[in-house]
């Protein structure tokens, strides 16, 4: 009877008939992977260390690896795919770069360069297939912030945009390249941490600005939000916590119901420190950094361990329903659920 009653009160979450595995893709490379884009259930492509740009067009049956010439040591934390010729990659660091291949990466043109010292880029999202933002780090107190209109081409400084300073010691992650979120219609959420978390709001493509107190763990340089998504405008999640103490849960997740305006815990959270999130439908969610992998059936109120194994980011195909994880070593794995 005990059994029962609690069945019923945790249904659907934990008695389940779902089970989740793993499957390798890709495995042994020499690059830790940041940036990952599942265009559909066939075309993906990752971004990591060492000037390393991946692509399969067979579901991951088959990798084809690039390096950019030229900048064979740039480490390509985010990276934006559109088909399987299309993709903007983002290097991070002084000298900062964004480049694009419309040849399946065959060749990469240079669009942007930045030899400031303090630039570092954090994430990149597109509301449709012209218009994109790039995000980074602040100078003299300014998030930056690069528009493009032409899929990538140009790429117009609009930092001014945001009368905002950050506080000192507030900045990005870009462990995943995930704390920017971008839906059609010009609705942007960016995400900080460190010494303080706030969610940095656009409802229209950049022009102008809104700041949400974030509560999630925060106050060191290794904390805070890193990453963030969005079901709709109203919907989302954020994860994160300390990277350095990977396997505490202190205040890692949290939920909003109404565009990143106020944030509530869950009832169950994840295990340890999240450094990607992503919805898989409205009910279904999942979280994973470098100490393992949660998945939620209910909407991120309740939480369930799945996997021990370390990755930086997740996604889930824009057109299609392939889930693909990616990490260190060249790490690539498909999330397999099994009902």
């Amino acid at each position: 009877m005990k059994k029962i009653l609690w069945c019923l009160l945790m249904a659907p979450f934990f008695c389940t008939a779902q089970s989740y595995s793993f499957k390798p893709l890709n495995e042994n490379t020499k690059t830790s992977l940041r940036g990952l884009s599942v265009v559909s259930d066939r075309v993906t492509w990752v971004s990591g260390s060492n000037g390393s740009v991946g692509k399969t067009t067979d579901g991951g049956i088959t990798w084809k690896w690039l390096k950019p010439k030229g900048y064979e040591k740039i480490d390509f934390r985010d990276i934006e795919a559109f088909d399987d010729k299309q993709a903007i990659i983002v290097g991070i660091a002084s000298p900062a770069y964004i480049l694009k291949t419309v040849d399946g990466g065959e060749t990469w043109t240079e669009n942007y360069k930045n030899v400031d010292s303090a630039i570092f880029l954090d994430g990149v999202g597109f509301w449709d297939k012209d218009k994109g933002l790039i995000f980074g780090d602040p100078i003299n107190d300014n998030m930056q912030l690069l528009k493009t209109l032409d899929a990538g081409k140009t790429w117009q400084d609009i930092s001014a945009n945001l009368k905002t300073k950050l506080s000192k010691g507030e900045a990005s992650f870009a462990a995943s390249g995930t704390t920017i979120k971008t839906l059609a219609g010009g609705k942007t959420w960016i995400a900080s941490g460190g010494a303080v978390a706030n969610i940095y709001f656009s409802p229209d493509y950049g022009q102008n600005w809104q700041v949400f107190k974030c509560s999630i763990l925060q106050g060191e340089n290794s904390t805070g939000p890193f990453s963030i998504d969005f079901l709709n405008e109203k919907i989302g999640v954020t994860v994160g916590g300390n990277y350095v103490k990977d396997k505490e849960n202190t205040n890692n997740i949290l939920l909003t119901s109404d565009g990143g305006k106020t944030w509530q815990k869950p009832v169950t959270p994840v295990l340890g420190f999240r450094s990607g999130v992503t919805y898989i439908n409205a009910k279904t969610l999942i979280a994973t950094g470098t100490s393992g992998t949660d998945i939620s059936t209910d909407g991120g109120q309740n939480w369930k361990h799945i996997s021990d194994k370390s990755f930086n980011a997740v996604q889930k195909a824009k057109k299609g329903k392939q889930v693909v994880l990616a990490g260190e070593k060249g790490n690539i794995y498909q999330l397999e659920i099994n009902k």
